[in-house]
């Protein structure tokens, strides 16, 4: 008898194009789906930055910083754990700066991103815990759609599998990037039998860590940092597994690839600090009330609308202090800012007199000793050579002498 061969009834295809030409700029799918993720993570980080009581339009303030800080990141460590590639035998080191050939690192892309978003954080005046608490969903989902760039690029796959997803990878041309080979038909030419689409397990562990996160988060109230800290022990336990299962190159330490080893790294330093810190959930309102425009009288006709409206508009406020979610809620409602609470360790009460009546109190108590000092027990005074005129005239100096003194 002879057995049929495992042939797999269904196949995940992938694009044998990852570029196009619009005129002499090349547009890359890739790039693309980072722009798109971005995006996404924008729109989710403006909304639960508002339900914190941020201004809106603040998330845009944060990515110019974030972004860009991100990008570098993310190549500084590629550089560094992949050297051969650009200082090694053969190696070119301008190429260390051709992102656009590919070799971002998602552990510098999320380090990079936060100094960004921190720098962005003191010019805003918002607490960066805050602004790591909000991206917490974001960031994975972005990551999610940024995965189907590998998809695009054929890479990120594991090893051989006959499962119904099994992907189809092309081999991608040396001197075409961006391209499939093709052979003299004309066809891409694919690597022989199916792989592991590992770029999909890792997209679709991170939609899990976006809603892991908002499910929590919604239910612990979680604050001060610690839903970023769970998305990131959320996304490095599935790194772990995915990167087990990759086949490319990559740089090992005692035998396991490296970016293992730094999830591993990683999801400790999240777990400790998940675990270490503790406090409410911030939420946060302006320093002072942003100011409006008065509405102008006159001739309705005369008055222009567009400069009306965005006279009304309020301005961005100057910073932000926290306060607690029933504050909060009230401030919402009424419009009305809560008081600012008294300093830690200072229980005297808001008396803004306290001071002034000290030093009335002390004056007298100094005016009387001096008149005693002059007076003997019978009430005389102690100098009676004084006239009546001396006399009159040194109380009116020391009264205007005493207050002085006791600035100084």
């Amino acid at each position: 008898m002879t057995l049929a061969p495992m042939t797999p009834l269904a196949a995940m295809p992938s694009p044998s194009t990852a570029v196009w030409q619009l005129g002499p700029v090349p547009i890359r799918a890739y790039a693309l789906c980072i722009i798109l993720g971005i995006v996404v993570a924008c729109v989710v980080t403006e909304y639960r930055l508002r339900r914190r009581g941020v201004a809106p339009g603040a998330v845009l303030d944060i990515a110019v910083w974030a972004v860009p800080a991100g990008i570098i990141g993310a190549r500084i460590y590629h550089v560094i754990t992949s050297p051969e590639k650009y200082f090694g035998a053969g190696g070119e080191p301008i190429k260390a700066l051709y992102i656009w050939e590919g070799g971002l690192g998602i552990w510098g892309a999320v380090a990079g991103g936060a100094v960004g978003a921190w720098l962005a954080a003191r010019q805003l005046g918002i607490p960066f815990t805050v602004i790591a608490d909000a991206l917490a969903p974001g960031l994975p989902l972005a990551q999610a759609v940024g995965r189907l760039g590998n998809w695009f690029n054929n890479e990120l796959y594991g090893g051989r599998t006959t499962l119904p997803w099994g992907l189809e990878v092309h081999v991608m041309d040396p001197d075409n990037p961006g391209h499939a080979l093709r052979d003299d038909a004309g066809n891409p030419v694919l690597q022989p039998g199916l792989y592991h689409p590992a770029f999909l397990y890792e997209a679709l562990w991170n939609v899990g860590v976006a809603a892991l996160v908002l499910y929590l988060d919604r239910k612990l109230r979680l604050g001060r940092g610690r839903a970023f800290a769970l998305y990131v022990m959320g996304y490095t336990a599935g790194r772990f597994w995915i990167e087990l299962m990759r086949t490319d190159e990559a740089n090992l330490i005692l035998g396991v690839r490296l970016n293992v080893w730094t999830a591993v790294l990683v999801f400790l330093g999240a777990l400790a600090y998940f675990v270490r810190v503790r406090g409410p959930r911030e939420y946060l309102v302006p320093v002072g009330e942003p100011a409006v425009a008065p509405t102008p009288s006159g001739d309705v006709s005369q008055v222009d609308l567009s400069a009306r409206e965005a006279a009304a508009r309020p301005a961005p406020p100057e910073g932000y202090r926290v306060v607690t979610e029933e504050q909060f809620d009230a401030y919402r409602k009424t419009g009305v800012l809560p008081p600012v609470e008294p300093a830690a360790g200072d229980d005297r009460p808001e008396t803004p007199d306290d001071d002034a009546t000290t030093a009335v109190a002390d004056d007298t108590t100094t005016a009387d000793a001096d008149a005693a000092d002059r007076t003997d027990a019978d009430g005389t005074d102690a100098d009676p050579e004084r006239t009546d005129a001396e006399r009159t005239n040194a109380g009116r100096a020391d009264a205007a002498a005493r207050p002085t003194d006791r600035d100084s």
